[in-house]
């Protein structure tokens, strides 16, 4: 019989043979081989129910909605320094003052703080964020606008890059370009890495997704509990000879139990039983059913999820930290900074090119509290390092050398 090879393996085979060449290969050139994997041109959704997310996690779950609202509004209250990198290499404040008006207000609805909060919420809950730049084309943005992360497509490329973002809002959609050669677009795509996925982020909302549902099914039985008189429902047992009532007795009975003895405003009211019924209390103690260290378990491993140490959400049974201060320091250190710095990172490289800035963006992080103590330990150091000039040690704390501007 004929070996027919299947397109598979062929396609194995010749990639094999690309990358066994004796030549050097550029960083570009790895990235091609996601066109193998997504031929371009592909819409790529996310893959995961951003709106589920939404609801599941930020709507009904308190714990996971006060780490998001904790770690979002901690970052968007960081002050932020626009910086005009020289030729000299020294940082001076940027000249011109549109950009630090457009960080100051990207967009008329939308000042800098909360539209900060609102990005990094958007990230926290679904693992991508995207920016749109608007304004005249060839022209530095004048406003900037956050779209929701469901309603963005990726059109695949080559190379590793996108083509473009679509954006579809029921049955309207625009595409926004990305260049070819130097990946620019009005689009900036904020994403958290994803081992399994070329073109979105993991949210931690998924890798708390379990917890979450656990949490939130035993604040669904707390409430259940409520509504059927604050405990678990007894057994009306059939004394009567044939131990059966008939269909209509049952109805009856059971319309009667629903409709006097249900709910939270009917606890503790006395039951009336006709002959032959008796009542059997099957009562569960917290004990056997472990019922609050299981709900606790799973707000810690949410907690976890996201990075916000527990006791700073209320949740016992965790003591890592000494005190709420030392907590609150490892929030801003582990968690809130790092977004910050990656964040600012991106936008820099973004912005300012569209602007012709060598730009860099410089949290300033002098007048957060939680910091004080990292802040004075480092001073402190500083202080009696005497093989450090004067400018270094002022650049240890992000100041500029004497005789610059600040």
């Amino acid at each position: 019989m004929k070996n027919i090879s299947s397109p598979r393996s062929s396609l194995v085979r010749a990639i094999e043979r690309f990358f066994s060449r004796k030549q050097q290969v550029s960083s570009r050139f790895y990235p091609a081989f996601q066109a193998f994997v997504q031929p371009p041109g592909s819409a790529v959704w996310s893959g995961r129910n951003y709106l589920r997310f939404a609801e599941e996690a930020y709507r009904r779950n308190v714990v996971a909605h006060r780490a998001i609202a904790m770690i979002a509004r901690g970052a968007a209250s960081v002050p932020l320094r626009a910086l005009e990198r020289g030729a000299d290499g020294v940082r001076r404040p940027v000249s011109d003052q549109v950009l630090p008006r457009l960080l100051s207000q990207p967009s008329p609805l939308l000042p800098g703080q909360s539209f900060f909060e609102h990005l990094y919420s958007y990230r926290l809950i679904g693992g991508n964020a995207f920016i749109l730049a608007v304004g005249p084309a060839g022209e530095p943005p004048r406003e900037l606008h956050l779209l929701r992360p469901d309603r963005v497509q990726i059109i695949t490329g080559s190379g590793g890059l996108p083509s473009a973002y679509r954006y579809k809002v029921d049955q309207e959609e625009r595409d926004y370009p990305v260049d070819r050669l130097t990946g620019a677009s009005r689009i900036l795509h904020l994403r958290d890495f994803h081992p399994s996925h070329d073109w979105h982020g993991l949210s931690p909302v998924e890798a708390a997704a379990y917890s979450i549902d656990q949490h939130n099914q035993a604040a669904a039985w707390n409430q259940s509990l409520l509504q059927n008189g604050a405990r678990p429902s007894g057994a009306l047992v059939v004394k009567m000879e044939g131990g059966a009532l008939s269909e209509e007795q049952f109805t009856r009975l059971k319309q009667q139990v629903d409709e006097q003895f249900s709910g939270p405003e009917q606890a503790g009211r006395p039951m009336l039983l006709e002959g032959g019924l008796d009542w059997k209390e099957m009562s569960l103690s917290p004990r056997d059913m472990d019922f609050i260290q299981a709900k606790h378990s799973a707000a810690r491993d949410i907690a976890l999820a996201f990075g916000v140490p527990p006791q700073l959400l209320g949740i016992p049974g965790d003591n890592t930290y000494t005190n709420l201060a030392e907590a609150r320091l490892a929030l801003w250190e582990q968690t809130i900074l790092p977004l910050v710095h990656g964040t600012l990172n991106a936008l820099e490289g973004w912005l300012g090119p569209q602007f012709g800035l060598r730009l860099d963006l410089v949290p300033d992080t002098d007048h957060i509290s939680a910091l004080a103590p990292r802040r004075e330990s480092l001073w402190e150091r500083l202080r009696y390092a005497d093989f450090l000039s004067e400018d270094e040690k002022r650049a240890a704390v992000g100041y500029p050398p004497r005789g610059t501007m600040h």
